[in-house]
């Protein structure tokens, strides 16, 4: 009698982790990216670095891939998500920095050192203000278009929550005029990936490494004020965190482009 053969089990084959830094830098998902390079095979192009930069281009990009390495893409703290805001009409007595010119100060943007918004209360961990804006952003194409956009100052403000649950942080900068701040905080809802503000340091209040945060852009006049929220120990937000709050509570520092705005406008 012949011993009937076993068959062998096949091994699933392990997932491909689709995570290519020239892609991804360009505001293309991880399922987007596999979807173009699918798309690249199935025409019978070889899938290669040189193939997909050639791919990139073709799209009317203006990527150059020195602007920011692959080590810096995958290692680099940013937000997972991000909303942009353009500037509402109210701010419209401050849409020339010349209409404003009183340069920003530390005890101007971050004169409370407690916020509230419902039940969320932070508390204010540490402050810096840079001439150089370059200095307080990472990817070459973030800080080429504060370059751009005339930027001037960066003051950035790190806050821990009360119950030391959440890490805030709120970075303002001062740029020449409206359509420059309109088209910064509408570029990052892509380029976000590829450059953000880098986190201030303190001992109370810090992002953890690879953890889940949410960004959001805010033009007001000639500033530019990005938001960056998390969890202080990197977890997605669940059902008993109110990241709204969290945003809103944050945005207390932009009360001082409202006195700004109320000195630049004429009298009644």
């Amino acid at each position: 009698m012949t011993t009937p053969t076993r068959k062998r089990r096949r091994t699933p084959a392990k997932e491909q982790t689709w995570n290519i830094p020239q892609l991804e830098e360009r505001g293309f998902s991880r399922s987007q990216q596999r979807l173009l390079v699918v798309a690249v095979s199935v025409i019978g192009v070889l899938v290669s670095a040189v193939v997909l930069a050639f791919v990139i281009g073709s799209m009317g990009n203006d990527f150059v891939p020195g602007r920011a390495t692959a080590a810096a893409i995958s290692t680099q703290p940013r937000p997972d998500a991000y909303r942009g805001w353009v500037s509402p009409k109210l701010f419209s007595p401050i849409a020339q920095s010349k209409a404003d010119p009183a340069p920003l100060t530390l005890k101007d943007v971050f004169a409370e050192k407690v916020l509230k918004e419902g039940t969320t209360t932070l508390k204010l961990a540490a402050t810096k203000l840079n001439a150089d804006c370059s200095a307080v952003v990472w990817g070459q194409g973030l800080a080429d278009q504060l370059a751009q956009a005339g930027c001037t100052q960066a003051a950035r403000g790190v806050y821990a929550s009360a119950d030391g649950r959440y890490v805030a942080q709120y970075t303002l900068l001062n740029l020449r005029d409206t359509a420059s701040a309109d088209a910064l905080v509408q570029s990052l809802t892509t380029m976000h990936r590829g450059g953000w503000t880098r986190p201030l340091e303190s001992g109370r209040a810090r992002f953890r490494s690879g953890g889940y945060t949410e960004g959001s852009g805010h033009a007001m006049g000639h500033y530019a004020g990005l938001v960056w929220i998390g969890r202080a120990d990197g977890a997605e937000p669940g059902a008993r965190d109110d990241f709204v709050s969290l945003s809103l509570a944050v945005r207390g520092a932009e009360k001082a482009v409202f006195r700004r705005v109320v000195a630049a406008a004429p009298a009644s």
